[in-house]
């Protein structure tokens, strides 16, 4: 099994005509995944790549059933493609625009949860992929293997490189999902978190942390609480300098708490591994899986 997203998952892409939106949805196409539509506004009529394009995304809905929608939209007008996805009735959105001013993010995450239709992946996110099913966002999909292991972290790089490392393992993935390293997020560790813990085919999984917000602790709590399946983090910036702003938007050390340590020390605390190296994350892995008898 997988989660958020398998090979039935209807996909309709808002900006599949501008670069980094046909770049991509060609990607994915070629990748397997089931893209249905696009959307771009004064464009409808037109088809790329095979796909229909629509005007809005009520009608993209409408004509083919997509059921997920990725952004590739502009700052500017990436919070209200975020409301027009969920108007639309889309039950899951990912949205990979970096740079949304943080006001318009609140906006639309407010209204994502007041309505309680859709769950929101990102911004500034890498996206998601299931292995050898679907792939909404910019991974190279190449390095990804179907297996045991779920995959959660705020940063696309590291992603990158942990999953080739468990792949080079020998270790493939059930989703791996990169909820973006914003100060404003739709998805956070915890929510996925639950979504693997409920997953029956992912028997351990890898989450990968950064420096600023407190996310990571929120985790670590869900971790020691509520996980009976082993975890193993890596944390990135535990060797930046002090005073130095570091990565993402959303990597602020406020009053003490989200310092690469504090996050260190959570996470050990409630059982979770943590590797020192990325390279170490798939050693951890087998012994992790191997303890519960995988």
């Amino acid at each position: 099994m997988s989660i958020l997203v398998n090979k039935d998952t209807k996909v309709v892409v808002a900006g599949m005509t501008g670069r980094e939106g046909s770049f991509h949805t060609g990607q994915m196409i070629e990748y397997g995944t089931n893209v249905v539509a696009g959307v771009t506004p004064g464009k409808g009529g037109q088809e790329l790549l095979g796909v229909p394009i629509f005007n809005t995304m009520a009608e993209a809905v409408a004509e083919t059933g997509a059921d997920a929608s990725l952004l590739f939209v502009p700052p500017p007008f990436a919070a209200d493609s975020v409301m027009e996805s969920d108007a639309a009735g889309i039950p899951f959105c990912t949205l990979i625009t970096e740079g949304v001013p943080v006001d318009d993010m609140m906006r639309a995450v407010a209204k994502i949860k007041a309505t309680g239709n859709s769950t929101l992946l990102g911004g500034n996110c890498a996206g998601i992929i299931t292995p050898e099913e679907c792939k909404m966002g910019i991974m190279p999909g190449h390095i990804f293997k179907k297996g045991p292991v779920g995959l959660v972290s705020r940063s696309g790089t590291l992603t990158y490189e942990v999953v080739w490392e468990l792949t080079r393992g020998g270790l493939g993935q059930t989703t791996c999902v990169g909820i973006g390293g914003d100060p404003i997020i739709g998805t956070r560790f915890i929510d996925t978190l639950m979504e693997f813990e409920k997953d029956p085919e992912t028997k351990a999984v890898v989450m990968i942390g950064e420096i600023g917000g407190t996310d990571e602790e929120v985790g670590a709590e869900f971790i020691k609480n509520h996980m009976t399946k082993p975890v193993v983090s890596f944390i990135s910036g535990r060797t930046a300098p002090p005073g130095k702003r570091m990565g993402h938007a959303g990597a602020i050390i406020s009053g003490g708490k989200g310092t690469p340590q504090a996050k260190v020390d959570a996470l050990l605390d409630a059982g979770a591994a943590v590797a020192d190296r990325t390279s170490d994350v798939a050693t951890l892995v087998k012994e992790a899986l191997s303890a519960v008898g995988v």
